[in-house]
This record gives C-alpha cells, sequence and structure tokens, in this order.
C-alpha cells in the first residue's frame, strides 16, 4: 500500500484492479442461475465485444475437465510441452494466494504488469458495452475471457484450459475447435449443479467433447465411462482409455507431483502431449500407451519441480519453530479425494518420522515435499508427533461423506488425529487479494463449524466405542485449559472464529510443548488452503 498525501494508505494499481475484479463476484450460491450474466449463451456476445472470435480459433487448444486430478494433469502437460520447446499458456482454477496464478507463461505465473494491461482491457471494453441485456460477466467468467486474451496476445503455441466446473456450460468450452481434450477421474462433487449420479456428472464433463476431436480419459467407474462413451459416439469423437503411467518409464527419477494418484494424471498428461505434437505437425503419430520408453523431454517436464500449490504439498511454518510445526496441505473437497489425502498424510508422516523439515529455511511455497525434507543424522525423530486436522469445507458439501472417509483411511494406516479444528475461511466471497484479509476477527456466524463438529465427536465416540481408539500421548491434558481463543472446545474438537486465531493457538501450543511435534493436515477446502498460505508466510 502506498501513502496518501494525508497520510492515509493509497492502493496500489494492482490493487485497484483487484478491487475491479471483486465487484464481479456475487454472493449467490453457484447453483443459483438468477444473474443474467451467468447465461452461457452470453459468452458468444463477450467474445465478440472483445474482439477474440478469431484469436480464440487460432489458438491450438489442449481442454481437460474432470472431478479430481485435472489441474496436475494440465500442470504436467504444459511442462511436458514446455520441455519439448513450445511457449505454453495455462489456465487453471482457483488460485490460493494470487489471482495470477490463474495465467501462466511458459510455466510461470503472469507478471503483474501484463496482468494489469490485459486486465484492463478487457475490463473497460466489457464494461463500456453492458447494458441490462448483456450485463458484466461473473467473475470466473471474466478470468476464462481475459485468459483467452492473454495467450492470443502472447502469441502461445499451445493453451491448455483446464474447466472449472463442469464442463457443457463452463466458460472454457467457447473453444469451439481444440486440439485435443481430456476428462480426469470422475467423482461426486459440485452435485448442486452437475446431478447426483456419477452419470449425470460425467454428462456434464463430455459437454467439452467436439465432432471428430479425438479425447482421452483415464480408468472411471462403469456408470460414468458408459456416459462418456456414449456422448463421444454421438459426436464421433475417438475416445481412448489411457493407463496410469508405468513408473519404471521415469528412468529412475521421481514425478513432479507428490502422490501415487499422480500416475493417473501424467498418463494422461502423455497422451494429451503426443497427440497435441502429433495433431499440430510436429510427431507422425502418437506415442503408443505401452511405449516401452519415453523421450527425454516427456520425461523432464513429468519429473521436473512444479508448482501446484495446495495439493499434496507440505510446508514449516514460517515462525520461531518451523520444525516442530508443520503443515499437510490438500485442497480434498469431496469423498474420493479425501481416501486419496488421508492415504498421502498417513504415508508421509511415517516417511517423516525418520526425517526432519529443513529448519532455518525460508519458506518457499513452489517446493515440493521431497524437496523439504532430510534426514536427522542419528536417523530417528527427535520429538514425539501429534497428528492435528485443520478443516473447513463448503456447506454445500456433506460432511459426513467426507470426515469419515478421512478419519478410517488415516486410522488403517495407524494414524489417529489428537484434536480436529474447525475454522471458517479467511478468504471472503466478496473480495480478492490479499490485501482484503481482514485484520481481526469479525462477527462470523459458525454454525456450519458446530455441525462439522457434532459430525467428528460423533465418529469419535463410535470410533471409540469400537475399541479403535489410540492415545497419541498426553500433550493436550496441559492445552485443554488454554481455550480462550476457542469457541467452544470438546474432547475431540474445537471450534475458532477464525483461522488466525487457530494458527495463534498451534503456534502457542508449540511453544508450550517443547518435546512433541505437530502435524497438522489442513483439507477440506482449497480456500482453507489458500488462507493458511498466506498466514504462514508473514
Amino acid at each position: 500500500m502506498g501513502e496518501g498525501g494525508d497520510g492515509s494508505s493509497k492502493p496500489t494499481p494492482y490493487e485497484d484492479a483487484l478491487d475491479a475484479l471483486s465487484s464481479l463476484i456475487t454472493k449467490r450460491s453457484r447453483a443459483d442461475t438468477s444473474n443474467n450474466g451467468d447465461c452461457f449463451e452470453l459468452l458468444s456476445d463477450y467474445v465478440k465485444i472483445l474482439e477474440l472470435e478469431e484469436p480464440i480459433s487460432q489458438l491450438k487448444i489442449i481442454h481437460v475437465a474432470g472431478t479430481k486430478g485435472k489441474g496436475s494433469t494440465c500442470t504436467f502437460t504444459e511442462s511436458i510441452l514446455r520441455h519439448c520447446g513450445f511457449r505454453t499458456g495455462l489456465f487453471t482454477s482457483p488460485h490460493l494466494i494470487d489471482v495470477r496464478e490463474r495465467f501462466r507463461l511458459d510455466g510461470v505465473d503472469i507478471s503483474e504488469e501484463k496482468f494489469l494491461a490485459y486486465f484492463w482491457w478487457c475490463f473497460e471494453r466489457l464494461k463500456e458495452k453492458a447494458s441490462d441485456d448483456i450485463p458484466m460477466p461473473s467473475y470466473f467468467r471474466f478470468l476464462a475471457l481475459l485468459a483467452f486474451k492473454i495467450f492470443a496476445a502472447e502469441e502461445v503455441d499451445v493453451a491448455i484450459l483446464e474447466v472449472g466446473l463442469g464442463g457443457k456450460y463452463d466458460a472454457t468450452n467457447v473453444v469451439k475447435a481444440p486440439v485435443v481434450c481430456g476428462v480426469s477421474s470422475l467423482g461426486y462433487d459440485h452435485m448442486e449443479i452437475l446431478g447426483n449420479t456419477l452419470g449425470a456428472i460425467a454428462g456434464e464433463k463430455a459437454g467439452i467433447f467436439k465432432p471428430g476431436v479425438p479425447a482421452f480419459t483415464v480408468p472411471q467407474p462403469d456408470e460414468a465411462m458408459c456416459v462418456l462413451e456414449e456422448k463421444a459416439s454421438e459426436l464421433n469423437v475417438p475416445l481412448q482409455l489411457v493407463r496410469p503411467l508405468d513408473a519404471n518409464l521415469l528412468n529412475g527419477f521421481k514425478l513432479g507431483l507428490e502422490g501415487e494418484h499422480q500416475y493417473v494424471n501424467a498418463g494422461l498428461a502423455i497422451a494429451l502431449s503426443s497427440t497435441w505434437l502429433q495433431r499440430t505437425g510436429h510427431l507422425e503419430v502418437p506415442y503408443p500407451e505401452r511405449t516401452t520408453s519415453l523421450p527425454e523431454q516427456f520425461i523432464k517436464g513429468l519429473t521436473a519441480t512444479v508448482s501446484l500449490q495446495g495439493r499434496a504439498q507440505i510446508v514449516p511454518d514460517n515462525n520461531e519453530s518451523p520444525e516442530d510445526l508443520v503443515f499437510y496441505l490438500d485442497g480434498a473437497h469431496s469423498p474420493e479425494s479425501m481416501e486419496v489425502c488421508a492415504r498421502w498424510f498417513s504415508l508421509s508422516i511415517k516417511d517423516d518420522s525418520q526425517e526432519k523439515i529443513l529448519s532455518c529455511q525460508p519458506l518457499d511455497t513452489s517446493r515440493s515435499s521431497h524437496d523439504l525434507v532430510q534426514r536427522n543424522p542419528d536417523g530417528k525423530s527427535r520429538k514425539n508427533s501429534t497428528q492435528i486436522l485443520l478443516f473447513n469445507c463448503m456447506s454445500v458439501r456433506d460432511p459426513q461423506l467426507l470426515l469419515p472417509n478421512l478419519m478410517k483411511t488415516c486410522a488403517s494406516h495407524g494414524v489417529y488425529f489428537k484434536k480436529a479444528l474447525f475454522v471458517p475461511n479467511t478468504s471472503v466471497y466478496n473480495k480478492v487479494g490479499s490485501h482484503s484479509l481482514p485484520a481481526t476477527d469479525s462477527q462470523v456466524d459458525l454454525s456450519w463449524q458446530f455441525a462439522l463438529q457434532r459430525v467428528w465427536e460423533n465418529l469419535m465416540l463410535g470410533d471409540k466405542a469400537g475399541g479403535n481408539e489410540k492415545s497419541t500421548g498426553a500433550v493436550f491434558e496441559e492445552l485443554t485449559d488454554d481455550k480462550e481463543m476457542a469457541v467452544r472446545s470438546c474432547e475431540n474438537s474445537a471450534v475458532f472464529p477464525s483461522l488466525p486465531s487457530a494458527i495463534k493457538w498451534l503456534r502457542d501450543s508449540v511453544q508450550k510443548s517443547q518435546s512433541v511435534r505437530f502435524q497438522v493436515l489442513v483439507t477440506g477446502s482449497l480456500h482453507l488452503i489458500g488462507d493458511v498460505l498466506k498466514l504462514i508466510k508473514k
């Protein structure tokens, strides 16, 4: 923030742009279609206003939909083609800290200078033409239009687009002739919009299929696969099933993104990349699925350190004792992804029981988890570890599906949470940018957090009744008196009025318990992940 003539804070040009962008956010549920700005048919009007019809048609696009893994698939695909020597544009969502994360050129977030130039070019033209019949586009649709403008103006060789929600009516689906399409793993999510069955969800995702354009997908539940095949047949789309990548093809290297599930996404990325190369004249035929080797550029692209924050990411607290408070971040928010998250967390803390997070290192949120750890000289953990859950999810999601999957999967690996902390998101839905974070706790409705707490306490009671409780030490016996910041603390959980108050409690607890190391799983919401990253970077 700059200083005004009267000593008051003056917004920076970038903050001015974020304020303008915030004006496009509504507090309505995404299932509410009452706003004309959400009408899919209006996208063609916006494209015409911005004179993007021809530029979009000239882009050589890879379009990816899915429930889980579409962001990872897009990230791998971009990295492969960049290592093949092409100028890349990548559009993903949501962002966690800075809106510019959504727009990457050659693997790097767009610069603030370029963002401002393209942002105002689009915003002012749309504002000038706005009317009752053609209102300003909603938040995500504006960002998608901005992505098209950026990639066209920057003359990228390939534009990789991650669908925001669904497929058929997503803003990215103004693309009429992509080079190739992909559908990552499907599951139950956004059911209030996409439907209550896997078949209905698959039908929405298949909405990105275009006549004659090849498409790829990964192994799916039968109900979903049948719908994808039916939609593909209707449009004469050659749909192929891609198997997970064989780790042996990486010549001993590790994937750049953590988790066993990433081999599924990597396999899809290889198919998309090789098909794009073939259809754009850079390869005679696509690489076969059952190949015995991969080109060096593909291996480099898959194993390079790629940045996808909030997915299987381990970050030490940027405070006095970073090795004693470690955050395990994963934005899982569907039943299936919650199981994957729980499995990753359980395996990670077991690996880490013989390791130590690098201390005295500045926080680098772009580094993957295996960059952040090293062996202790004696090969043993110096402190006892206690696992804590920090959780929030959107109220449209069912905690009765999310929390049991998380608890049971962790328990099956011998991992038991000593305490679960429930918080509201710091992010507010009518504002973007870190400057919008409230400086102090405000009055918030915590009824949803109390509902989450009840689900957790009931699960814990059932777990104990079944004789599965495992003690993780008496650390909280001496901490439970320190409740001034907790709205309601139960035996196994606590509700905090804000995320900053929960983080403060964790840091205070670390100071009080010198013999214990806290491993905090943060999950349930990508918004929550972004909030945590903002706070622990300070």
